[in-house]
């Protein structure tokens, strides 16, 4: 998979908002988020992909971070992801 993804798969930062008519950097509530997620199309897409970027952690710092995963394990952090 590659490293930036997320960057690849957003490729017009903001039109969920505009499709819903939430103002850009305000939330989407959940409620409309989760109806426009069984919507098809774009703006289905959209949402659902929204939903799952929500439930990843966030991190003001950016890079990675493993701490999440069980025992945050220094050897992770160290080499990069990869101690396998």
């Amino acid at each position: 998979m590659a490293d930036h993804w997320i960057k690849g798969a957003i490729k017009h930062p903001g039109a969920l908002h505009r499709e819903l008519g939430v103002p850009e950097g305000k939330k989407i509530p959940a409620k409309k988020l989760e109806k426009a997620a069984k919507k098809g199309g774009k703006e289905g897409e959209r949402a659902r992909l929204a939903e799952t970027l929500k439930d990843m952690p966030h991190h003001a710092e950016g890079g990675r971070h493993f701490d999440h995963c069980s025992g945050g394990d220094v050897r992770r952090r160290a080499t990069g992801g990869s101690v396998w």
